[in-house]
């Protein structure tokens, strides 16, 4: 047991309260304010302006992709799927072809109802 003790890499000394302060004083300091931490204390300030109009343009381009965006977009995409279905529908139901002779005037005229109740 002699032997365990001795090799042991705790010091068994009772050091006095004046002994631990001369330590802590012996040890480098920082200093707490510095020109450095002043500008980077300014960066900050700069950087949450930054992250602040950031976010406001951010939720600008939420708010017009929510609320004229995809309701304009669902409403052209949703009629051409109804007329698309309409078309399958009656060519079940009835002997009918349903033909679009003009395309173009097709998609204007489905893109200008999407966007008459907007």
């Amino acid at each position: 047991m002699s032997s365990d003790s001795q090799s042991s890499f705790v010091e068994a000394t009772i050091s006095s309260p004046a002994a631990s302060l001369s330590d802590v004083d012996s040890l480098p300091s920082s200093p707490t304010t510095s020109s450095v931490e002043s500008n980077s204390n300014d960066d900050d300030g700069e950087e949450t302006d930054a992250e602040r109009e950031w976010k406001e343009s951010l939720q600008q381009l939420e708010l017009l992709l929510t609320m004229v965006v995809v309701p304009y977009v669902g409403k052209y995409f949703g009629r051409k799927c109804a007329y698309w279905g309409w078309a399958k529908f009656m060519q079940w139901k009835y002997p009918v072809e349903v033909v679009v002779t003009n395309e173009k005037m097709f998609k204007g005229a489905g893109a200008v109802e999407a966007a008459a109740s907007l």
